[in-house]
């Protein structure tokens, strides 16, 4: 039985994929937030408007017009969190694939570790029971 894994340059690579993975849910975790906390703060000031003082027809115009870009923000930056959230969902979706692949190999790693290790004790025993038949115990004593 060889003792190298064979597989050990694979692990690394699930490995390094993980890693990658969960950099990937960190970044999309701060977007995510970032993403969220824009949207909260556009609703904050699209609340904070008051309706527009009366004064000339333009400038009730222009102040409900404002109101309406204003919203229009706010129900595209609500559309871009949740685009985030999405995103973010799939970065762990995609994390969870690869820990999943990672582990496998890893179990396949464990399993080739033990049968090394049940290989190098057979060894030892099969040396012990050869030790022991070339010099039998007389029993009763020495003599």
């Amino acid at each position: 039985m060889s003792r190298n894994f064979r597989l050990s340059s694979l692990l690394r690579a699930r490995q390094v994929q993980e890693d990658v993975a969960k950099s990937a849910v960190s970044r999309a975790s701060t977007a995510k937030e970032t993403a969220r906390r824009a949207a909260a703060a556009g609703e904050a000031a699209l609340r904070a408007t008051s309706p527009p003082p009366a004064g000339t027809a333009n400038a009730v115009v222009a102040a409900i017009a404002a109101q309406r870009a204003m919203a229009a923000g706010l129900a595209a930056a609500w559309q871009v969190a949740q685009a985030s959230d999405e995103h973010h969902a799939e970065r762990l979706d995609e994390l969870a694939v690869a820990a999943t692949r990672r582990r496998a190999v890893e179990r396949l790693a464990e399993r080739h570790a033990e049968d090394v290790q049940r290989a190098d004790l057979a060894a030892e025993q099969r040396a012990i029971d050869e030790i022991a038949a070339r010099y039998p115990i007389e029993v009763g004593g020495l003599g």
